[in-house]
């Protein structure tokens, strides 16, 4: 485990709203996401995906976000707290939008998520603070990592993930690219 690398909060929402809930832990199923999460299965569950077409993958089964974004959000005076954004892994000392698409997280309990691309900030994230939209999409129009609002994953192997625990990480083989959105 990297000794910086660690989970900073769990989160979970069985409704479809924003924000989901802090936990002590939540439990990932390989292949559906985090069990008791409205974005729980194997074809897409966001609102939005499921109108376009209900039978994809769902490629967003589990929405990872850096405290460190956090606080320079909070710096700006945007109220934003762990599992607000709708977030359900609130992860501190990984720059998460840098990491190379396809890269494994082994958590310390041993479940392991796949990164699949970057999370695209909606209208919604303007409804919850004011102005936060703008600081979550690049000015930028020529950068690899368009948006900075946490990376999507899908469920390798099975099991828990506690608030506190260390994170190691495995690159995929060279070359490396950038996520896109998913």
């Amino acid at each position: 485990m990297s000794p910086k690398a660690k989970v900073e909060a769990v989160s979970a929402n069985a409704e479809h709203g924003f924000s989901k809930l802090n936990l002590d832990v939540i439990r990932v199923v390989r292949d559906h996401g985090v069990e008791a999460d409205a974005h729980f299965g194997t074809t897409v569950q966001h609102l939005h995906h499921i109108k376009k077409d209900p039978t994809r993958q769902n490629l967003r089964q589990v929405h990872l976000l850096a405290i460190e974004r956090i606080h320079e959000w909070n710096t700006l005076g945007h109220p934003v707290r762990c599992g607000s954004l709708g977030e359900n892994i609130t992860t501190s000392g990984l720059d998460l939008e840098l990491l190379p698409a396809g890269t494994r997280m082994r958590f310390g309990s041993g479940a392991e998520i796949r990164l699949t691309g970057l999370r695209k900030p909606c209208q919604q994230v303007d409804k919850f603070s004011a102005g936060l939209l703008r600081l979550a999409v690049s000015d930028n129009k020529d950068t690899e990592i368009p948006y900075r609002i946490g990376v999507m994953g899908v469920v390798l192997v099975p099991g828990e993930i506690f608030k506190g625990e260390g994170i190691q990480l495995f690159l995929p083989p060279e070359p490396h690219r950038f996520m896109v959105k998913v």
